[in-house]
């Protein structure tokens, strides 16, 4: 088989380093009869192992050359390969219980990120290989530099456990930038929830749209609906101060109030 060119176009990195991979597998710790969605297979560096403990796998592939080589590689009762844009792949239609992992490419993760989160409630849980600043992004608290819109809206639905970095050099071609492994585990039924979810992703986007802007001038007309004091938050903070229940206090204040997204 010929060696295969990573393209530019699909952002393609190709993880070649064997003990990070163990070590990837094994925060994974993959059981028999799992029902696991690989995005990104690549070259199967992640692919291979996965196999050897489960009973089935699908595979999403972008690239055809690559589908291609899966599908002769492995066996079609093992290894389901789905020639798509992940971007474009309703999750739902693989079902309940989904434990969804890949080296996700840089150019596409927060919005496929966001995209995932429509399926929540049909995933177990989510490992995956981003860039190590986005992952920071993920896991950040309030008041920091990292903390944004990105760290509210993920935080809102999962729980985010950041596992370990990895070095640019474990990859073909190597990336510019560190890499990093994160843990996503969706909140169940009992997780803290807005009255209504389209306002408080409009709210959360308003208020991160203009970072340094105080939130009374970012939010303008509807600094009025929220109390302030009864929530703990200030007319004077900054988006970056404010914490995920703070961002859902504010969010029913305004529902509360008549105000629509």
């Amino acid at each position: 088989m010929t060696a295969h060119q990573a393209r530019k176009r699909f952002g393609q990195n190709f993880l070649v380093d064997l003990a990070v991979v163990d070590a990837i597998v094994r925060a994974i710790a993959p059981k028999r009869d799992d029902v696991m969605i690989e995005i990104g297979p690549g070259l199967s560096a992640l692919t291979a192992p996965l196999l050897g403990q489960l009973e089935k796998l699908t595979a999403i592939e972008i690239d055809r050359d690559l589908a291609a080589r899966l599908r002769q590689r492995f066996s079609v009762d093992r290894l389901t390969v789905v020639e798509a844009d992940a971007l474009q792949v309703d999750f739902r239609q693989f079902g309940q219980a989904l434990r969804i992992v890949g080296n996700l490419p840089y150019n596409i993760s927060s919005p496929l990120l966001f995209a995932l989160v429509d399926c929540a409630d049909q995933v177990r849980d989510q490992h995956f290989m981003l860039q190590r600043e986005v992952v920071d992004r993920m896991v950040a608290q309030p008041g920091g530099s990292d903390y944004s819109r990105l760290s509210v809206m993920l935080q809102y639905r999962y729980q985010i456990h950041k596992l370990f970095d990895v070095a640019p050099e474990a990859f073909d071609p190597p990336p510019r930038v560190t890499s990093a492994i994160v843990r996503m585990i969706p909140r169940g039924a009992e997780r803290l929830q807005a009255l209504d979810e389209k306002l408080f992703a409009t709210v959360v986007q308003r208020a991160f749209s203009q970072r340094r802007k105080m939130l009374r001038g970012v939010l303008g007309e509807w600094t009025a609906f929220i109390p302030w004091e009864t929530l703990g938050v200030l007319p004077t903070w900054r988006a970056e101060q404010v914490s995920v229940a703070g961002f859902v206090g504010m969010t029913d204040a305004l529902f509360t109030a008549g105000v629509r997204a």
